[in-house]
């Protein structure tokens, strides 16, 4: 019963933050910036290790690809939670100036509002929607027969505030995890081969390859899901962002000679 409770607050949380769109476009952006950052240590490698075999081993690969995948996860982590930390607070403190100047205008208000020939249930349903409007509180979140009081209202005026701030505070801490997360999910995966087998050989690069072209057609699909179609398009976008950094690795083959 606590885990639905504790669900349902943090849906609550999420709609009243957008989290939904920030996340969809910090996974992407960061797992795809993870993936082609291990495409780019896998073909390094892979050009060092035709002519010399003997110089790459799997471990190098995979210290390499886990240290590069640590510190992009820790610099999204850290970046993300201190620039959506700041740019949320400043978000709240707009809020509450909107809500000073809302208390001014509402108390000059109130006289026009007593005397324009409105019953007092058509009064109570106005005075409401200025005060949704306000605090930017989404109408669906309130139930259409199960209307408040202006004074009722105006009590629990503080405790919506600080369920926005929570909601906020918690948008902020799920955006960094994701912002952190995403990056090492798309580059680590495609090392797994590597852990296989005591030799290093080229199939190890065929199936590291083959791992990134899933993770780029996924996030394809995945770019297809919400843009509401081009399933293919997106994918072959960016697969063949993925062979671009192929041909560019062989390119600087012919700059520096291995």
């Amino acid at each position: 019963m606590q885990l639905k409770s504790l669900i349902e607050k943090w849906r609550k949380y999420s709609e009243l933050s957008n989290l939904g769109i920030i996340v969809r476009r910090k996974f992407f952006n960061n797992a795809f910036d993870g993936a082609l950052t291990c495409a780019g240590i896998v073909s390094g490698s892979f050009i060092i290790f035709l002519p010399n075999p003997e110089i790459v081993s799997s471990a190098i690969i995979i210290i390499t690809g886990f240290s590069t995948a640590v510190a992009i996860g820790i610099s999204g982590l850290w970046g993300a939670f201190l620039s959506e930390e700041a740019e949320r607070k400043k978000k709240m403190s707009d809020l509450k100036k909107d809500m000073v100047i809302f208390e001014e205008e509402k108390k000059d208000n109130t006289n026009n509002i007593e005397n324009n020939g409105l019953n007092d249930k058509e009064k109570e349903m106005l005075e409401e929607q200025d005060i949704q409007k306000a605090m930017i509180t989404p109408m669906h979140l309130t139930h259409s027969n199960n209307k408040k009081s202006l004074k009722e209202n105006n009590n629990n005026k503080n405790n919506n505030t600080s369920i926005i701030e929570q909601s906020e505070r918690f948008a902020t801490i799920v955006a960094s995890l994701v912002d952190g997360g995403a990056p090492v999910l798309g580059s680590v995966l495609p090392l797994i081969p590597f852990f296989f087998g005591d030799t290093l050989s080229i199939f190890h690069f065929l199936f590291s390859y083959g791992v990134l072209t899933a993770i780029l057609i996924y996030l394809g699909i995945f770019l297809g899901k919400i843009s509401g179609g081009g399933h293919a398009k997106y994918a072959i976008h960016l697969v063949t962002a993925g062979i671009v950094t192929l041909l560019v690795s062989l390119l600087l083959q012919l700059v520096i000679p291995t």
